[in-house]
């Protein structure tokens, strides 16, 4: 599948934003800090430029509006409902935090709720797709809801250190970025080890007289389908950014929270957020380029 920025950025930041959201509303820390303040504010405007850079990538983008009235039908329609429910209730906890030095623990125990269901309806926009084989496995929710829950906690780690590094919140956010990197590795293997249901023969119903291989291809130009669901990217190259994604998206976040913890400082913490950022995009560019769309049987594909 062809990797978009914009749907790139929208998952990345929406779900970290999601992610710190609710970790703000669960564990209620002292709203009179200006750390604090500060990451009410960074989780609403991530998600709020999530949700902007996915209506980036519609064909007509002043048409967003009527994607809300498939809620009964399409995840993205629900997505993209449950989202605006979230800024309600996500609007009133940043307000009260930042305007009032207030919390209200009801309120952040719903915008936690509120945060997960937009999350998971995310994932479900591609798990729900049984055209792509990578996808369409509960692995993808799991790995969402995961990598939203260690970018949230490692934020929190990190803005804890203003006031004094907090050790729970370091290893809460260790444990569950070791947790999200071991989803994605057994999501990477699934990948690897099966072939997609849909081959030439199933395609074209002519598996019964033997072999099918592609003479010619349906047309002499790119079209729409092949730009689309017909990107590639080399086994080689692919390995070498899931390495990438490991390194940046865990290993050197868990090595410089456990610096942060040691000496107190704020810049290993905000380091160790940032390249979590870059891995967790590395990792989503690999989300897309390695999927295979049923449709690619079509054009030369051995299997999807």
């Amino acid at each position: 599948m062809h990797p978009a920025l914009s749907v790139i950025v929208f998952t990345t930041l929406s779900g970290f934003g999601y992610g710190l959201a609710a970790s703000l509303g669960l564990f209620q820390p002292d709203p009179s800090l200006l750390a604090v303040k500060f990451g009410h504010v960074l989780a609403f405007l991530a998600i709020a430029g999530g949700l902007l850079s996915s209506t980036l990538h519609l064909g007509n983008p002043q048409r967003a509006w009527r994607a809300f009235s498939q809620w009964r039908s399409s995840w993205l329609s629900r997505e993209g409902v449950l989202a605006v429910l979230t800024f309600v209730p996500l609007t009133a906890q940043t307000g009260l935090a930042v305007l009032f030095d207030t919390t209200i623990g009801w309120l952040g125990f719903v915008v936690a709720v509120m945060a997960g269901l937009t999350v998971y309806a995310t994932s479900m926009i591609y798990a729900s797709l049984k055209t792509v084989n990578a996808w369409h496995n509960p692995i993808t929710n799991t790995c969402y809801l995961l990598f939203a829950a260690s970018g949230g906690l490692l934020a929190m780690a990190a803005l804890s250190a203003f006031n004094g590094a907090q050790s729970t919140l370091i290893v809460l956010a260790i444990i569950a970025l070791a947790a999200t990197f071991i989803a994605k590795a057994i999501w990477f293997r699934a990948l690897d080890n099966e072939s997609g249901p849909s081959t030439p023969e199933s395609a074209t119903g002519l598996g019964f007289l033997g072999k099918v291989r592609l003479l010619e291809r349906p047309h002499m130009g790119e079209n729409y389908l092949t730009r689309e669901m017909g990107f590639r990217v080399a086994r080689k190259h692919a390995r070498k950014l899931r390495l990438i994604s490991y390194a940046l998206g865990l290993v050197l976040p868990v090595l410089l929270l456990l610096l942060m913890g040691v000496s107190g400082m704020v810049f290993f913490g905000v380091v160790a957020l940032l390249s979590h950022l870059a891995g967790v995009m590395t990792e989503r560019w690999l989300f897309f380029a390695e999927a295979k769309h049923a449709v690619s049987v079509y054009y030369g594909a051995e299997s999807a």
